[in-house]
């Protein structure tokens, strides 16, 4: 374990040239190779990190300086490819960054690495990348949850301070769960999507994973905010989103019913209690509350993101860019053949899900009332929020399952996602704080705030680590 310092402790340290950013970097590209055999990395970018940590040495400054992260791999990075672990991506270069990533290096991040994932973010364990399986850093033979399960490792294994990510229905979240680290998803619009491959634009939400609460608010701080290039990002708070002190006493939160409903494993439901009472023992009012729907929201997701994907997916066809076909005689060959053989099998079962449920005759049946229910999932987050300043429950009903436990079944690999999506379909910020051990395995507490809620709820979650740790 390389045994990283805060983030700001670093930068600190950069900037008064006590330490070198050259130093951090090859830090973390050496721990990129120790830990190879967990396979969290596709790519790593020792150029041009290099070159910009020697650049950052002569002229240290930022409140990021000299911090190196890695991005997971459907953001554009220049320097390298973005694959977002998907066959028909394998020979795609970015000709532009992410808004996301500018910002990070606008104030001294160093991009050192592009981790493995889900192809296209379409999984919950990482076992769907077209390069191969991302390990669970405490059992090899476990998955660290996904679609973001190479950033969650990379971190989780101290190779970088903070991790990026993507959460359309708990990318981030489950494997931060799994892992053991700090996920954060963000409000709906609150980070930039502009460069960063689409899986399913009405939920697609960019955030950190990190070591802690506060590393995840310096990370979001830094690339909050509106956004020309991308038409859905929100104003971000006139305040910074790094916590202050906090007082947990007097504060409403509903434990959330329907999150411990049958199938959660025993042991997880007896940490997330235990995490409950220590808030509830520290002054926080903690009461039982219903959101009926929410039993509803895996089936709005599994209908409304394919219809999404099946759309975003229609722009690689082997024409402008990414893979092509070679046996193609035509141009209908070249499509048909060249997406065919570049898409795996989930990406796939998602487009003709998505097709199915937009086509005619099923689009009232399907699409249209699954709209109208994630609606009412919304008001009944609002109406929640009018009486608590946070609900809680757990973030999956189990830990890391085995490596190709759940390939063959398609249903039950979706049900991973069962305590995350209803946050992506109304928008409100979440979090992922790692809570305790359930049989050896990480578990991690979620908290969910209302919209725009980004400040209070991560200095809530700070605030949660400090009680966990007494």
């Amino acid at each position: 374990m390389s045994g990283w310092a805060p983030i700001t402790e670093i930068a600190e340290g950069v900037r008064s040239g006590r330490l070198r950013a050259s130093d951090m970097v090859k830090q973390a590209l050496d721990s990129i190779a120790e830990n190879s055999s967990y396979d969290a990395v596709i790519s790593t970018l020792d150029d041009t990190a290099s070159a910009r940590a020697a650049e950052l040495d002569k002229h240290p400054q930022g409140r990021l300086a000299g911090v190196p992260f890695i991005a997971k791999d459907n953001f554009l990075v220049m320097g390298g490819k973005t694959t977002a672990a998907s066959n028909i991506l394998r020979p795609f270069e970015a000709p532009y960054q992410s808004t996301a990533i500018e910002k990070l290096e606008a104030e001294g991040a160093i991009c050192v690495a592009k981790a493995n994932l889900d192809a296209f973010a379409h999984g919950s364990s990482t076992e769907n990348s077209d390069w191969f399986v991302t390990k669970h850093p405490k059992d090899k033979t476990r998955v660290p949850g996904g679609s973001s399960g190479g950033s969650a490792a990379a971190v989780a294994l101290d190779i970088v301070p903070f991790a990026l990510g993507t959460d359309t229905g708990g990318s981030i979240r489950l494997p931060a769960s799994f892992c053991g680290v700090v996920g954060y998803k963000p409000t709906y619009g609150l980070v930039s999507r502009s460069g960063v491959v689409a899986m399913a634009s009405s939920t697609d939400v960019i955030g950190p994973l990190t070591r802690t609460a506060e590393d995840a608010a310096l990370v979001l701080d830094v690339m909050s905010g509106r956004d020309e290039l991308d038409g859905t990002t929100i104003e971000r708070d006139d305040q910074s989103y790094v916590p202050s002190d906090y007082e947990i006493k007097g504060k409403r939160i509903g434990v959330i019913n329907e999150y411990f409903a049958e199938g959660i494993q025993p042991e997880v439901e007896k940490v997330v209690r235990q995490s409950i009472d220590k808030l509830t023992r520290n002054g926080a009012i903690t009461e039982e509350v219903s959101l009926p729907s929410l039993p509803l929201a895996l089936a709005v997701y599994y209908i409304v993101c394919p219809a999404e994907v099946s759309s975003n997916l229609s722009r690689y066809d082997g024409q402008r860019y990414g893979y092509f076909s070679p046996e193609a005689k035509n141009l209908d060959e070249s499509y048909e053949l060249s997406r065919e053989q570049g898409f795996g099998a989930e990406a796939k079962r998602r487009i003709m899900i998505g097709a199915h449920v937009l086509s005619s005759g099923y689009y009232d049946a399907y699409y249209k009332k699954a709209q109208t229910v994630r609606t009412k999932i919304i008001n009944e987050f609002s109406q929640a929020f009018e009486k608590y300043d946070f609900l809680v429950g757990p973030v999956a009903p189990m830990t890391a399952f085995k490596i190709g436990e759940r390939t063959s079944d398609p249903l039950q690999m979706y049900l991973t996602d069962i305590m995350t999506v209803a946050a992506n379909m109304s928008g409100n910020p979440s979090i992922s704080v790692p809570a305790g051990e359930a049989d050896g395995l990480p578990v991690g507490l979620q908290i969910i705030g209302p919209m725009r809620g980004d400040r209070q709820l991560l200095a809530a979650a700070k605030k949660f680590e400090e009680i966990n740790r007494q």
